[in-house]
């Protein structure tokens, strides 16, 4: 009687199957590869750990806090500041409030004024104060203009701030809501990021080693979804009470194909090398304009499960200038010899993520779960429904089960 189907054994499909196992139902999650995940997996390629993108969980993610055990993780937590790479040197720059070792190379740094560091301390106490449900209330601008309006100076900006959220964003002009910029300095500044021991997939398959009245199809796509009716690629009819789609539904839902999602795209290459550049556990940032290349990091530098005795450097490029695979491979070698003193000694994999982000506008923290329901028996959840955020994917897939229930419940009085 309770025959619930997801679509999606993504974060979003995952999570919303733990909501409704907590409820006395039975999920049956379809989903189209041969694992979970969604956008969230990691790769063991020639020995080596490679997450699909350089993807990093905030340990202050309130749904990540309700839905995970980070014990059970082994998180591998990154110094709370970065390298900034330019072809006159290195320098780094970081939270001294966080961490002590990191106060006299940030003020000897040179980059940004005193001014900007004040600015910074203000507003880490602004954001410290404010709610998430105020930061996702305010009126959006773009990050870039928060960012001048809070009168920091276009040195800081151009070194810091634009390659370091450019590389989280996904964009290189920093067009981003200022929702999305306050909402995720404000979780660096209360906890930490860092990533699974076991790479970043540990997140998902912890999620799916937790449920224990879920059936799981993989291997299994969807060709569309009519009311009550889902049609599989293979022509297999299946009826469902309710259906949760956990992934991008403009292709299975005819009305919604003329709203499909704006997708940002980013390319992550990974090299192996000798020895590393950045000795510490420090993303390095090209601080640039001319550059390629957004950012690098050694995987090497944090505790692995496939930890060797190479380092493996891992190169994310937000921007790809509409390069081939070939030209953008020599060009992110040259970059990395001219900015960064880098001699790779073999390449290993170049992954291009079309879909990497969603690209979203009136971004919002959350959602009643009546808003989740595109009609009577079929509710929407993932990232795209809110802010393109881990967080934001576990909250969407708890409101749209929430939303099932609350369907379920109205139906059986």
């Amino acid at each position: 009687m309770k025959k619930v189907h997801i679509i999606g054994a993504g974060i979003s499909g995952l999570v919303a199957a733990t909501v409704l196992e907590k409820n006395g139902f039975y999920p049956i999650i379809l989903e189209a590869t041969d694992r979970v995940g969604g956008r969230v997996k990691t790769d063991i390629v020639e020995g080596y750990q490679l997450d699909h993108g350089f993807q990093v969980l905030l340990t202050a993610y309130p749904a990540a806090q309700k839905y995970l055990d980070l014990d059970s993780l082994d998180l591998q937590k990154f110094l709370p500041g970065a390298s900034i790479l330019k072809k006159n040197g290195q320098k780094i720059i970081g939270n001294p409030l966080k961490d002590m070792s990191l106060f006299f190379p940030t003020l000897f740094s040179g980059i940004g004024s005193f001014s900007d560091k004040l600015k910074i301390m203000k507003l880490n106490n602004h954001l410290k104060k404010k709610s998430l449900v105020a930061i996702f209330s305010f009126k959006e601008q773009s990050t870039l203009s928060y960012l001048t309006d809070f009168g920091f100076s276009n040195k800081i900006i151009n070194d810091f701030f634009q390659p370091f959220f450019s590389g989280i964003f996904l964009e290189p002009d920093l067009k981003t809501s200022s929702r999305m910029f306050e909402f995720v300095y404000k979780m660096f500044g209360e906890g930490y990021a860092a990533v699974p021991k076991a790479g970043i997939e540990a997140i998902p398959k912890q999620l799916f080693r937790n449920l224990k009245n879920t059936t799981f199809n993989f291997n299994t796509k969807v060709a569309s979804l009519n009311g009550s009716e889902i049609m599989l690629e293979d022509d297999t009819k299946l009826e469902s009470l309710f259906t949760i789609v956990a992934t991008d539904a403009s292709n299975l839902i005819p009305n919604l194909k003329m709203n499909s999602i704006k997708w940002k795209s980013c390319h992550v290459l990974y090299f192996e090398t000798k020895s590393r550049v950045i000795r510490r556990k420090l993303i390095g940032l090209i601080a640039e304009k001319e550059s390629l290349i957004n950012n690098i990091f050694y995987a090497t530098s944090l505790k692995t499960a496939t930890q060797t005795k190479k380092e493996l450097l891992s190169v994310t490029i937000v921007d790809d200038k509409n390069l081939t695979h070939d030209l953008l491979i020599k060009r992110v070698k040259c970059e990395l010899k001219k900015y960064c003193g880098i001699h790779y000694d073999k390449f290993i994999k170049h992954y291009h993520f079309p879909m990497a982000l969603p690209n979203l506008v009136d971004l919002q923290y959350n959602m009643p779960p009546s808003e989740t329901c595109l009609a009577p028996n079929i509710f929407l959840a993932g990232d795209t429904q809110l802010n393109g955020s881990l967080n934001a994917a576990m909250i969407s897939g708890e409101t749209a089960a929430l939303g099932v229930i609350e369907s379920w419940s109205n139906a059986i009085r």
